[in-house]
């Protein structure tokens, strides 16, 4: 029995950075050299991206032209309120305590959002889940997320329960093939997968280039995915989970990290990624494909630079790669969660046919590509006419 995907759930933090005010922010802070400030125009002009998510409402306040709250105002809500930037504009470098004090005050809400509506849009009882898969890479605590969702949803005690961790942008695939390892076991399984990151909490000022970058286009946001291979739970579209691939590029290991430094985790994520990608790229899909066609492509963004070399690499015309920009556009790179965002885009989206083949590519540290290979259903819900049914045979009653 093949595993589908029943339903996609999203769920942002309200408040929203403008990707121009974010630029200037950062290329007006004291102290920073005329080369830094040209590297973080040019990074914040180059990324397609309009605007972004996050649950930093001090920074969104500052941006705004709002008075930054400070932890003695509201000492009920200190943990949700990181401060990383005073009222003269300055950006702060808090530890990494207090990042993760507030990645446990406010991502276990983002896991719920997206949960719950990914649990109603499949018509699925939190009763009936029988195994949760957890995604994250951008804060930690335990009991962790996992356990969070058991409580929050009101989740049987007994669910299964895993979580990956530090995985990176590319972390949802993998957890989607659990699902579909899960599932193969039991084939009665209902599995709750849900990727969280708040990635805009480890921003910092710098002149480093790596670090200027990451700024430019990481976001916060979550998504999940209700995964069943119960034929009875299929409802009027899904996406099944045809197969999966893992490729890892002959270098790049030090292109793309994520390390936990005293000032916030650190990403390493330098200009030899797309190129890396856009060089291995076609071989890494050709033996994951196998000779099958693809009618759509749904990519992660790691960036501007990364989706313009996938296009490039398999030689794809300029459309297919639409809803990836339109989420990087909208959201910016929201780690292992942007994946599932672009599979609800394409699942929810008016030329879904059925039998529609869908290319899924994430890549994640490594450098490492994980790929999976769907197939959209589309029930058939037209009604019978009355005159078409008199057609049909009718059983003698001799």
């Amino acid at each position: 029995m093949t595993a589908r995907i029943l339903s996609i759930g999203t769920a942002v933090p309200p408040a929203v950075l403008e990707q121009d005010a974010v630029r200037d922010l950062f290329a007006s802070q004291p102290g920073i050299g005329r080369l830094s400030q040209r590297l973080v125009r040019a990074a914040f002009d180059a990324s397609a991206i309009e605007t972004r998510h996050t649950v930093l409402t001090e920074l969104a306040d500052a941006l705004a032209g709002r008075s930054t709250a400070t932890l003695a105002d509201d000492p009920a809500t200190a943990a949700e309120r990181l401060p990383v930037v005073d009222d003269a504009g300055r950006l702060l470098s808090p530890p990494t305590g207090a990042r993760n004090d507030t990645y446990i005050a406010t991502a276990p809400a983002l896991f719920a959002d997206a949960a719950r509506q990914a649990l109603a849009e499949a018509s699925v009882d939190p009763a009936d889940v029988t195994h949760v898969v957890t995604v994250s890479c951008t804060g930690m605590f335990a009991p962790g997320p996992d356990y969070r969702l058991v409580r929050d949803l009101g989740l049987p005690t007994s669910v299964e329960r895993y979580h990956l961790g530090f995985i990176g942008c590319a972390a949802a695939v993998p957890a989607l093939r659990a699902a579909a390892r899960m599932c193969a076991a039991q084939p009665e399984a209902v599995v709750l997968v849900v990727c969280a990151e708040l990635c805009t909490l480890h921003f910092r000022v710098a002149d480093d280039p790596d670090q200027i970058l990451a700024a430019s286009l990481f976001a916060d946001g979550a998504a999940a995915a209700v995964v069943s291979a119960d034929p009875s739970r299929r409802g009027e579209r899904w996406l099944d989970l045809e197969r999966f691939a893992t490729a890892v590029t002959d270098d790049g290991e030090r292109d793309m990290t994520w390390t936990i430094g005293d000032a916030g985790f650190e990403m390493v994520l330098s200009a030899e990624v797309p190129r890396i990608i856009g060089r291995e790229i076609r071989d890494a899909v050709d033996g994951f494909l196998g000779g099958a066609s693809v009618d759509t492509w749904a990519v992660h963004p790691g960036g501007r630079a990364v989706v313009d070399r996938v296009e490039a690499g398999l030689g794809l015309p300029a459309d297919a790669l639409a809803t990836s920009r339109a989420v990087l556009r909208d959201y910016g790179n929201m780690s292992s969660a942007t994946i599932l965002f672009i599979l609800r885009s394409l699942l929810q989206g008016d030329d879904l046919r059925d039998g529609e083949t869908i290319a899924t590519l994430a890549f994640g540290p490594g450098l490492t590509m994980e790929a999976a290979l769907l197939t959209a259903g589309v029930a058939n819900l037209e009604p019978v006419h009355a005159d078409a049914a008199l057609t049909e045979p009718v059983a003698s009653w001799t």
